[in-house]
Parts: structure tokens; sequence; C-alpha cells
């Protein structure tokens, strides 16, 4: 914590008494959900603190008394004023004691009264060594004599202006979209373009070709290999290019990627994504060296905007990493531990996206039910939807995904069927509808209670579509258990359905069990289930017919110029005649 955090940005609250305090803490929760800045609300009606109060409570950025960085710069210009507003002897306490994080609201007391202190946001110190590891200096390739060179800088041509040049490929899920698109923001801070529309000619020619990995199916690993060819051929000819592998792939191996690929300049995993500039910049001052990084790290909010792939949709990050050990996946490893934005930031983010002419916003947690509760005082994903459906102006449509049956409320079941900006559509992943094999995956529920759920659904939002995901083919799964996640499926019907086919992932207890399956079993029933499902997303599609539903239009049709395309608030894509210009970003009736 103290090697990587030289700051925080702090608000208080200041009262006499613990009874105070403890009456402020009730009317704060209270209004989590209902007012866009309510720890700024208290502060002005409550704070004793005559220097802060009117700001909202505001200290502003608190040094680390503990970090090397903090305590070698020049020494903080408003220490003397936050000094007036938090005592020193608190502010050690606060780091040595609490080592708060973005969110949490720490109590302290001083000789001033009681502070609630609330953290607004971390800064992290530059990287150091403890969290690059740099394997071995740079040695000539085999059979060619070349010693692999990254540009030297990623700075205009002094002469011509020209800019160096990037290439993203993203391989994966929505996380792995939106941590692509932070990046991208990242290289257009740094003065870098894109290299071109056509991601294989941009990797033909690209300064910096960057590869965001995923690591969930199986071949995942060699996908990446086969991607790094043709750009590791270019580093052999000779050609200065910077080659940086991301993700979750990028995580998962480490150092033995670059010592499989000697070619590629950064490995670094998804807790990563604002620093790539770092990254690039150590890989290069070093003499060329191989940087990884991998270890694990705070979130910060980025500085820089996501380069989006749409203007009327977006995707939100509201929480990274997993804390959920199921026995087949590889996110807990990959993606680290649970880390919630602030509802204050993930706002910002949302009503920034809005004031561009975004309608619609997608918000990402590799288990979004858990939202907040790594914070003090924990919040939930509830309070968020409210919070933003309340508070944000000018989002038409809100999503979210994913979430987990074992942590799936009432509340959040009430907001989605209720919140006018938040759109009737679950995803709710079951991956079997046997108890037996739920137990051997760790999910934590069974199919009784999963059905619960979705008789809550079916009662309180008729109308919505439910989504989910499922697994065939797991360790030990008999002809039986395989029938129950049959049964499942037909006493649901999901509007959609992402179906997989087990396979051992690293890293994961379930890869080394005795009791796999032969890939002919797998891909049979995989074929079974995938037909059910087809057949029940028609019969969920049919239900719209001769009906009028409200489409946000996306983009043109790619198939039919004279026609656009869009989705309802229950997720289905829908196509009709129109002219892209003068609709786009519109709600229509169709």
């Amino acid at each position: 914590y103290h090697a990587t955090v030289k700051s925080l940005f702090l608000r208080h609250v200041l009262v006499e008494t613990d009874e105070m305090a403890n009456v402020a803490m009730d009317v704060l929760k209270s209004n989590l959900s209902q007012m866009r800045d309510p720890f700024g609300e208290l502060a002005q009606s409550l704070s004793a603190c005559v220097y802060s109060r009117d700001e909202g409570g505001k200290i502003g950025w608190c040094d680390n008394p503990l970090n090397e960085k903090a305590v070698k710069d020049v020494v903080n210009s408003n220490a003397e004023s936050i000094e007036v507003m938090l005592p020193h002897s608190s502010i050690s306490e606060l780091f040595e004691e609490k080592r708060p994080k973005a969110g949490d609201i720490i109590r302290l007391r001083s000789d001033r009264g009681v502070h609630l202190i609330r953290v607004d946001d971390v800064l992290l110190a530059p990287l150091k060594s403890d969290f690059i590891s740099v394997p071995f200096e740079r040695k000539k390739l085999k059979g060619s004599g070349i010693v692999p060179q990254a540009p030297s800088d990623f700075m205009p041509d002094p002469v011509t202006g020209k800019k160096k040049t990037y290439q993203i490929l993203t391989n994966g899920c929505q996380m792995n979209v939106s941590d692509s698109e932070r990046l991208e923001g990242e290289l257009h801070a740094m003065g870098l373009m894109k290299a071109d529309d056509d991601p294989k000619k941009g990797t033909n020619k690209a300064d910096v070709v960057l590869l965001n990995t995923c690591s969930i199916r199986d071949h995942a690993e060699q996908k990446l290999y086969d991607q790094l060819g043709p750009i590791a051929a270019r580093k052999r000819k000779g050609e200065e290019v910077a080659v940086v592998v991301a993700g979750c792939v990028a995580q998962q191996e480490g150092e033995a990627l670059i010592r499989r690929v000697p070619e590629i300049d950064v490995v670094m995993g998804p807790q990563y994504v604002g620093r790539i500039e770092e990254l690039l910049t150590s890989a290069t001052q070093r003499g060329g060296n191989q940087v990884v990084a991998t270890d694990p790290l705070l979130i910060m909010e980025d500085l820089t905007k996501p380069v989006r792939g749409s203007k009327i949709r977006a995707w939100v990050n509201v929480i990274y990493g997993c804390n959920e050990h199921c026995t087949y996946c590889v996110v807990p490893a990959t993606r680290g531990i649970e880390q919630s934005r602030t509802m204050e930031s993930i706002l910002s983010e949302v009503q920034s996206l809005a004031d561009a002419g975004y309608k619609e916003v997608t918000l990402l947690g590799q288990n979004i039910d858990a939202y907040g509760r790594d914070m003090s005082p924990k919040r939930t994903f509830a309070d968020l939807l409210t919070f933003l459906n309340n508070n944000v102006e000018g989002i038409e449509r809100i999503r979210y995904v994913t979430s987990h049956p074992r942590y799936f409320s009432d509340r959040v079941i009430s907001a989605i069927a209720n919140l006018d900006k938040v759109c009737e559509c679950f995803h709710l992943p079951f991956q079997s509808g046997d108890n037996e094999v739920l137990k051997n995956m760790r999910r934590g529920y069974t199919f009784e209670s999963y059905m619960k759920i979705i008789e809550k659904i079916k009662k309180e939002a008729p109308d919505a579509s439910i989504c989910g995901d499922v697994i065939v083919g797991f360790p030990g799964e008999t002809d039986e258990a395989f029938q129950r996640t049959l049964d499942l499926m037909e006493a649901v019907k999901f509007d959609q359905l992402n179906t997989f086919a087990y396979s051992p992932r690293p890293n994961t207890e379930a890869a080394l069990w005795e009791n796999q399956l032969p890939e002919d079993v797998k891909s049979e029933r995989l074929q079974k289930l995938q037909r059910l499902s087809v057949q029940h997303a028609t019969e969920r599609s049919e239900r719209y017919l001769g009906t009028n539903v409200e489409v946000l239009v996306e983009e043109r049709n790619p198939k039919n110029a004279d026609q656009v395309m869009g989705r309802t608030r229950q997720g289905r894509l829908v196509f009709f005649p129109g002219d892209i210009e003068e609709l786009e970003g519109k709600l229509v009736d169709v």
C-alpha cells in the first residue's frame, strides 16, 4: 500500500461527539442514492469545520507520509491549510492504520472532535522496480543476429511532424473491449495516432502494436502466438516496433511470454491499463529491456478519455476483479480482487458521455452484484442503479453485465423493473442446472434457488428479457446432470443464452481433476443445448409480432444501406427502413 499510494484526495465532516457522528452516518446512508453529492451536502449542513464546510468538506490532496516518492517530493504546498483542517497525527493514523481506498469513509478522532473522512480519489506513485520485472537484457535473436528494438521515444518526427502510430487487436469479453478503449485513449494522449482501421494492415506498419488478450476459452494462448507471428517477424527484420501484450493471458503467463517470444517489449496485466505510458517509457528508457507488470495494484481514476467504438452506446466500468473462486474460472487470477469505483466517479463519467451525445451506457463488472461490498461503509449495486437513474441527465438507457445468482437481490430486481432509465434486461448466468455440478463448480446456489430468482423476475417484470451463460461437459457431468441443465432451460426459456463447452484453464482447480469428459461428448451436448437455445430464443422473439416497440437507433444496417438497426429496451436487435443521418441516436417506435 505505502509503496504504491502517493496521495489521497480527502473531504471531511467534523462533529463534536461519536453520537453525532453516528447520526451523520445514518443520514449519509439514507441519502446515498438520492443526491448527486450526499457527502458534500452533509458537510455543508452539519460540519463544524469552517475552513472546508462551504466547499463540501474539501481538504484536498494529502500526501502519504510513508511513501518514498511523497516524502522526497517538494513539501505539499497545501500542508499548512490541511493541518488547520486535519491534524498531522490524524493523517498518519489514516495512512498507517486504515489504509483506505477511493470511496471509503473513515472515522477518526482528534483534539478537534470526530472526523468522518471520505477518500474521493487515489494518486498512485510512479511504478517502481518492485512492480516492474525486468527479467533480462535484450539479446540477439537466434538465427538473425539482430537485437530487437522498440522506438527510442514516441514523439512526432521533429522535421516532418509526423506522429507515431499504434494498432490494437482485441480478443474476448466486453471488459476487454472497454479496456482497449481506455488503452486507445492513453495512446492518443501520448500523441500517437491509429495506424489503420483495418487491423491486419495496421499491425504491418504501426510503431506500437498492442494485443489485448482473453484467457477464458481454450486455445487462447495459441491464438495470441499466431497473432504475434507477423509482428515478431517485423522485429527480426530490424524494424523499430514496440510490441505490447496486455489482458488476461498477459497476467496469466507473465515472464513466460517473453521467454517464448523475445520480440515482446511489454507484458501487462489488466490493472495496468491506465499506466501504459509509464510501461512503454520504462521499456525504451531501460536500454531496450523487456518489462513485465503483473503485480496487484490499486485502481486509480483515468485522467484520459477512452476512444469509444460507438457514438451512441458506451461501456462504463463500475467494479474491477472478482473475489469468487469458481473452480473452472481464471478471472480471479487474471483480473485480481474486487475494487469498486466510487458512485460519484461513475456518475461523472456517465454524465460526460450524456453531454457528448451518448444515449445508452452498459455498466461492467465481472461480478457486478458485488459492487460496493469492498467499500466502507458498504454500498450495493441497487444503490448504484438508483443513484445513476436519479442523477444523470441525458442518458436514456442503462444496462449491465454480469451478475451472480448467489448475490442477486430483490432490491436489484425491483430497481431493474421500476427505474425508468434502467432497461428490463436481466443477465443471470446459471452455468449448470444440476446441483452436484453447481457444488463442484463452487457456485453457491442450486437449481431451486436460481428458479426462485427467475420467478421473482417474471412476477415483477413480466416483459423483461432474461439472458444467461451455461457450460456443458464440466468434469463429472453425467447424462442425468446434463438433462437437469436442459430442464432448467425449459423452465426459464432464455431470450439469449451464451453457450460454452468446458475447457480446462491454467491455474484452476477443475483443470486438474481426473474425471474430464471426452471432447466428442462435450461437442454433442453443446450442439443439443444450442438447438434448444435457438428454439427458446425464437419463441421469445415471436411475442413481439404485431406489437410496437421502442428502438434506440445505433447505426446503418451493414447488409442493407436502406435500413437502420437498433435495440429494444429488452436488448432485441431490430432492423427497419430509415435514414441513419436522420435517426441515429433517436428513440423510434417501430
